[in-house]
């Protein structure tokens, strides 16, 4: 929980005021029937105050301190009321400092998280008044201070309780506003791909459109294959992204001239390779396309977590011995031709 005031002084505020209690006690040892038990209940109070008060840890009191501090609660309450004499004329005045003293302990165990156990201890404050002193019954809850305690108490927890809800309602603002920037930042880095994309389409079609308006539609055999060639490079754009430089577009091109079928899908297996890692590995590529005969060339990037990065696949069409027997040459089967896997660390001999 963070208010947004440093710990340590909320610390050394309760600290004096939790010490105010053992001043009371002091200056009032002359009341009490005997010192002795009110010595341990001071002692007592101040190890479960410092206990509680420790600047360190987590913010949420452990089970175990809360239990122990209803126990303190108990301890002193019993120890120091069974030394007064409620019936003395003026009251026992600050002799009853036990009652502000376990108000204020309860209140620090509710700031850090356990109201159950600060409301226990209020309980039994105000059973003990009641039922064990007889002298003073129900009127004990005002004129002791019970009433005061169990306010502390009650402003503490609906104070905590609201804190932790306002942590909360930031933690879910903080995340909403997180989660509204990674959809901001997409929605940009889509926009940038799309107008990226398409500049780079227009630069490829721009002279092939240009000789077709000069041409009026008429083009030769040769210039609607090109048209053919370059449908298919700009399909490479949209399919292929980072599997693309320089090299592998002449390659895959002077491929297609000769004939054969390539196909590049880039599905986000080589985004994390730096810049000459991903040379190196297009540069293979590139060389893998220019070295092969096959008729059908498939390369695909590898997922992340592989130590492949690039699967290159190359399929050479043959005439089966059954389609020569019957005399249909038509049919044909696919052999392999290349098969190549392109490491995304280079590997050493």
């Amino acid at each position: 929980m963070n208010i947004g005031v440093p710990r340590y002084l909320i610390v050394g505020m309760a600290g004096v005021f939790s010490g105010y209690h053992l001043v009371l006690a002091t200056y009032t040892l002359d009341i009490p029937r005997h010192m002795e038990p009110i010595f341990v209940a001071m002692a007592l109070y101040a190890v479960a105050t410092i206990l509680s008060l420790l600047p360190w840890g987590p913010v949420r009191m452990p089970i175990w301190m809360a239990a122990f501090n209803f126990a303190i609660v108990i301890a002193i309450t019993l120890l120091v009321a069974n030394e007064l004499d409620f019936s003395r004329p003026g009251g026992t005045g600050y002799a009853s400092w036990y009652v502000a003293a376990s108000g204020t302990l309860m209140t620090i165990t509710s700031t850090r998280g356990r109201h159950t156990f600060a409301w226990l201890g209020i309980g039994f404050l105000v059973v003990h008044t009641v039922v064990g002193v007889g002298a003073v019954g129900p009127a004990g809850i005002f004129s002791l201070g019970i009433v005061g305690s169990a306010s502390w108490v009650a402003v503490s927890h609906v104070l905590a309780t609201a804190l932790a809800k306002a942590s909360k309602d930031a933690q879910r603002f903080s995340l909403a506003e997180r989660e509204a920037t990674d959809w901001q930042a997409a929605q940009e880095a889509h926009v940038h791909e799309r107008q990226f994309r398409l500049g780079q389409t227009s630069a490829m079609a721009l002279t092939m459109l240009r000789q077709i308006q000069d041409a009026g539609g008429a083009l030769t055999d040769e210039q609607r294959a090109e048209c053919t060639y370059l449908e298919s490079a700009i399909r490479d754009e949209i399919r292929g992204r980072k599997l693309l430089n320089d090299a592998v577009r002449d390659e895959v091109m002077n491929a297609r001239r000769r004939g054969a079928t390539v196909t590049l899908l880039d599905e986000g297996g080589i985004d994390d390779l730096s810049d000459d890692e991903l040379e190196r590995v297009l540069n293979r590529l590139a060389l893998a396309i220019a070295e092969t005969e096959a008729d059908k060339v498939i390369a695909r990037t590898v997922p992340e977590g592989s130590d492949v990065a690039v699967t290159v696949v190359g399929l050479r069409s043959v005439a089966s011995s059954e389609s020569v027997a019957l005399g249909q040459d038509s049919l044909e089967d696919d052999e392999v031709d290349l098969w190549l896997e392109i490491p995304r660390v280079p590997v050493t001999p």
